[in-house]
């Protein structure tokens, strides 16, 4: 046995698949009535020649993904893997299905770049490269063509992929890598956790993050997700600790009252509306974050803004259009195949 590097659920919810660094993929019976039994043993047991880093399962089938020197695509019944897709990659870290479409899946290389797949096909779609590494990547489960990666230069992005020259959408807020990235149900909002010992919540379509969560005791997030009723927030971090998070931390636990909804639903159409009003918009975005984290967020925010002040120099000193003015989420994609 070796370390467990995923886990996922068949598509008929009868078996749980696992996967570790020992080159098996274990396949469970997942039966109620004998979870309590030390000696369970795995349905079925399959080695790998290759080192496994990711595991995903279709939504819709018996087919389930691995990465890891390539990708796979493996039956539930059968012991020799379906497809092995390869890009030239050493490794690729991470694996996801798309929930929509269920023959499309992802995967995050260790070259920097984002490899899109199809199952039905036997080569790869299309790949991007970015300017550093993607650790994880999620894909929205309301909007098929959109996905978030979590990148090594503290940022998040958004990708359409039928738009992949640039990202959609850049989300900042952490201050060292980010690691995990999970979306809500909902599609509205994700989360993400970084090795800056913070977890954020980010809106989709915006580009700071609505709630910071951190503890005095919690170190490295190493993995995030966004229970299936959108109300916790499950994370795991470097000091062997799962915790438990509310997905708005000002919702009240348990049963209500009728005048406690009431007052709760005319509270959050009083902040609507009077959100652009200067001090509630400076009470509402502000947040208590670690010495760290802020003392490094100053450090960021003084070296980008010497960067903008050289570049506009060099540009007043410059022919007219010799500088030109270029926009942030063009720098970040290097080329896309």
């Amino acid at each position: 046995m070796g370390y467990c590097r995923g886990i996922a659920f068949s598509s008929d919810e009868s078996r749980v698949i696992t996967i570790g660094d020992d080159k098996k993929i274990m396949m469970w019976g997942y039966d109620v009535t004998q979870l309590e039994d030390d000696s369970l043993k795995p349905v079925n047991m399959i080695t790998t020649k290759t080192v496994l880093a990711s595991l995903s399962h279709s939504y819709d089938g018996p087919c389930f993904a691995t990465s890891g020197e390539t990708c796979h695509i493996w039956d539930e019944n059968r012991n020799e893997p379906l497809k092995e897709l390869k890009w030239g990659v050493d490794m690729l870290q991470d694996v996801k299905y798309n929930p929509i479409e269920t023959y499309l899946l992802a995967a995050c290389g260790s070259d920097r770049g984002i490899i899109l797949y199809d199952q039905r096909e036997t080569k790869p779609l299309r790949k991007l490269v970015m300017t550093l590494r993607s650790n994880q990547l999620a894909w929205n489960p309301m909007q098929a063509f959109h996905f978030t990666v979590a990148n090594e230069d503290y940022n998040l992005y958004t990708y359409d992929t039928r738009f992949l020259t640039q990202p959609l959408k850049i989300h900042h807020g952490h201050v060292a890598s980010v690691t995990s990235v999970d979306y809500a149900p909902t599609g509205r909002e994700f989360v993400s956790g970084s090795y800056d010992k913070t977890i954020r919540i980010f809106d989709a379509t915006k580009a700071n993050s609505r709630e910071v969560y951190h503890t005095k005791r919690m170190q490295r997030v190493t993995c995030v997700n966004w229970s299936m009723d959108c109300k916790y927030i499950f994370s795991g971090s470097d000091e062997m600790n799962v915790r438990v998070w509310k997905a708005n931390a000002a919702e009240k636990l348990g049963p209500l009252q009728m005048r406690e909804k009431s007052a709760s639903h005319y509270n959050a159409a009083l902040k609507e509306k009077y959100a652009a009003h200067p001090s509630i918009k400076r009470i509402a975005q502000h947040r208590q974050v670690p010495k760290m984290v802020y003392n490094e967020q100053a450090k960021q925010r003084a070296a980008k803004q010497s960067e903008k002040r050289k570049e506009e120099n060099r540009r007043q000193n410059s022919k007219p259009g010799k500088v030109p003015y270029v926009a942030e989420a063009k720098t970040k994609v290097v080329r896309t195949e």
